[in-house]
């Protein structure tokens, strides 16, 4: 909702239901302080009410049509909001979600009656049992970082909002990144290069990984692709080329 504080100045008012992933997204944006994401102004923990800063015009990354040009802004903003965690912090760890995660999608992927191969299912839970436990470094990662979640701002050219933090490896935080798009990436011409053309880049900007951004973005997909209620199948479409990439 947007709503303007008594000094004039403008913002949003976010009231969320708590949940699991969301419920340190104002811890998250008070450590950024405004750099490289939006700032938080007030807090209501009770009501888990937040009244953060109002991008204008607010258009979104998505609005960028080139993938190149788009993901070079994309890395400029995540290594604005990289930072290490303070200690202590209230965040969840990634390598207790890979854990998590390395039982809940073999177990729900076969609730649901083996809709896709095996093969993936693989890849994902061998990715997350490599992963987790061997990760260089820990900052707070914003978890849904993609297109629809970077603003263009005035204060900052782009601007991030809502992350679903945690504390993990950077190579970990392009995950939602590497398979934005879906409807475009995957109706489109040659989808497996223009992915292994997101991996190369993010990689090379980055300076990270390109195994491990790749491993994890399989597991993220599955991840988040699969639960016990439905599967969705661009995030697998998506693992199925990220495999051969």
């Amino acid at each position: 909702m947007r709503v303007e504080r008594a000094d004039g100045t403008r913002a949003v008012l976010k009231v969320n239901p708590v949940e699991y992933e969301t419920e340190h997204e104002p811890t998250a944006l008070a450590l950024w302080r405004g750099e490289g994401a939006v700032r938080l102004f007030e807090h209501d923990a009770e009501r888990y009410a937040l009244l953060i800063e109002r991008c204008e015009p607010g258009t979104q990354l998505w609005a960028v049509q080139d993938d190149d040009e788009a993901n070079t802004i994309a890395a400029g903003v995540l290594r604005r909001i990289w930072r290490e965690p303070p200690a202590p912090h209230p965040f969840r760890l990634l390598r207790d979600e890979a854990e998590r995660w390395a039982g809940e999608i073999p177990a729900d992927w076969a609730s649901l009656g083996r809709p896709f191969e095996a093969s993936i299912v693989d890849a994902a839970v061998g990715a997350l049992r490599e992963l987790g436990p061997t990760q260089a470094d820990a900052v707070v990662c914003h978890q849904d970082f993609h297109g629809g979640n970077v603003l263009r701002a005035t204060r900052e050219p782009w601007l991030a909002i809502d992350p679903k933090p945690l504390v993990g490896e950077r190579a970990f935080d392009t995950a939602s990144l590497i398979r934005d798009r879906r409807p475009d990436l995957l109706g489109g011409p040659n989808p497996g290069r223009r992915l292994r053309r997101r991996l190369d880049q993010l990689s090379a900007d980055l300076e990270l990984d390109r195994e491990r951004m790749r491993g994890w973005a399989i597991a993220h997909a599955l991840a988040w692709g699969v639960d016990l209620d439905d599967v969705h199948e661009e995030h697998i479409a998506c693992a199925r080329l990220l495999m051969e990439a």
